[in-house]
């Protein structure tokens, strides 16, 4: 079988192929999750009110990934298909295009996040001064490294546009381990508590985009000879990008911003309440950690056979992809019903209080993980295909139910924080329940009209 067999998606065993795209993936946003769970395992051992600002500000900077995308998912589109129909010089121009995007809405978004850093923060109504001045602080250096995040995000979607996601997998693998090495130096050594944290982080996202920047430049087997960034925009281009990635980087923006009001609900309860959320957010992200590997993987398994007009080799990825993440589901709604205060004692093992809020937290969640699961089968079916709307729309829905919900039962019943806990779980299971039922709907309205599902 030859090299472009190999990566080929329309024939051979389903199951190895689909893991053959989704570990990369899922090993990119592995690493993505242990940035956040770095900080917090050091943070943790400095205070939980420390984690409670981080994590306030990991909102903020969990909200810029919309704006990203344009520069990340410009590349990777605009590559792949340029590449794909044997157009090197629109794929460089795509390639140059995105990374300019990127780092102009990187540069503007660091200046709103610095000179706004008040009114940002204050948004949440964090009780405790001192913790709102932390996150102040926090925000203030973090943003710092935005335009370098920015820079190896286009940089890395070219790369993976052009069929080598290994270049990029390694990038973000450099910059975790240079993190975790820091983190404890300058927090503890250095004697800058979150401030150390925050600055451990911009220094590994500059080393990230320096890799990057070499890999483009100076790498053996980087995509184009040459690449000259300094030249002028092009309209069309740029155009292009925006209407590819705008549908997407709202719903992530509307998906941020609802998760903001919600944790401002949770903020109402205390440091302790907040830093509970946060550590349980990135503990209960186990489901879709996964999840969104094998989604992606999907996408570009229903894509090609689409293409190629293999309508059975769809539907039977999609239902071995729905077996195996509803027993990954499963599985993860076990460790969270049952381990909950276990892992919980991992990132702040000094504050029962917190550890308890957060098992609590993470045993209600634990029945939304099977459905948050299929979702991400389904979605990464629907968009295999082009249809973006259909996840868009179950998005946006279900997590602005999700925060009224929320409003509902910890205001206006006796459950308190523990209704904020019930509304989340609520929203996720309706969004996934609802999203896969959608597809299943729909691949069954065109299986009967003879066209592919």
């Amino acid at each position: 079988m030859g090299t472009s067999d190999k990566y080929s998606l329309i024939e051979g065993n389903i199951v190895r192929k689909l893991f053959l795209v989704a570990l990369p993936l899922i090993g990119t946003q592995i690493i993505q999750m242990a940035y956040n769970l770095t900080d917090m395992f050091w943070l943790g051992r400095l205070s939980s009110d420390s984690i409670a600002a981080s994590g306030t500000v990991g909102l903020y900077m969990w909200l810029s990934m919309a704006f990203m995308l344009l520069g990340r998912m410009g590349a990777e589109i605009g590559v792949s298909q340029s590449i794909g129909r044997g157009d090197r010089e629109k794929a460089l121009a795509y390639a140059r295009n995105s990374i300019q995007t990127g780092v102009v809405l990187g540069v503007a978004l660091m200046l709103i996040y610095i000179f706004g850093r008040g009114p940002l923060v204050g948004f949440f109504g964090i009780r405790e001064a001192h913790v709102a001045q932390d996150a102040r602080d926090y925000l203030s250096i973090v943003a710092i490294g935005i335009p370098f995040t920015f820079l190896t995000g286009a940089v890395t979607g070219i790369f993976n546009g052009a069929g080598n996601s290994r270049i990029s997998l390694f990038i973000n693998g450099a910059g975790l381990a240079l993190n975790m090495a820091l983190d404890p130096i300058m927090i503890f050594g250095a004697g800058l508590g979150i401030k150390g944290a925050a600055t451990a982080t911009i220094i590994a996202q500059v080393a990230a985009a320096c890799l990057s920047s070499f890999a483009l430049l100076k790498l053996k087997s980087r995509p184009f000879d040459k690449i000259k960034l300094a030249a002028r925009p092009d309209k069309s281009v740029l155009k292009q990008v925006f209407k590819w990635v705008t549908p997407i980087s709202v719903e992530s923006f509307l998906f941020t911003f609802l998760s903001m009001m919600t944790a401002a609900f949770v903020a109402s309860y205390g440091s302790d309440a907040m830093a509970a959320s946060r550590v349980g957010a990135q503990i209960e992200s186990l489901a879709w950690l996964i999840t969104g590997g094998f989604a992606s993987a999907l996408t570009a398994f229903v894509g090609q056979n689409y293409g190629a007009g293999k309508w059975d080799r769809i539907s039977s990825g999609f239902k071995i992809s729905s077996a195996m993440m509803a027993g990954w589901g499963v599985i993860v709604s076990f460790l969270l019903f049952f381990a909950g205060s276990a892992l919980f004692g991992i990132f702040i093992p000094d504050n029962p209080t917190v550890v308890d809020i957060g098992a609590g937290y993470l045993r209600i969640l634990a029945i939304a993980q099977i459905p948050a699961c299929l979702e991400g089968v389904a979605s990464g079916a629907f968009r295999g295909r082009g249809k973006t709307i259909p996840p868009s729309v179950a998005s946006v829905t279900s997590n602005t139910l999700r925060v009224v919900l929320a409003y509902i039962l910890t205001y206006h019943t006796p459950l308190g924080l523990t209704g904020i806990w019930i509304a989340l779980a609520l929203g996720c299971g309706a969004r996934g329940s609802w999203m896969f039922i959608w597809y299943l709907i729909a691949s069954r309205k065109v299986q009967k009209e003879g066209v592919p599902a």
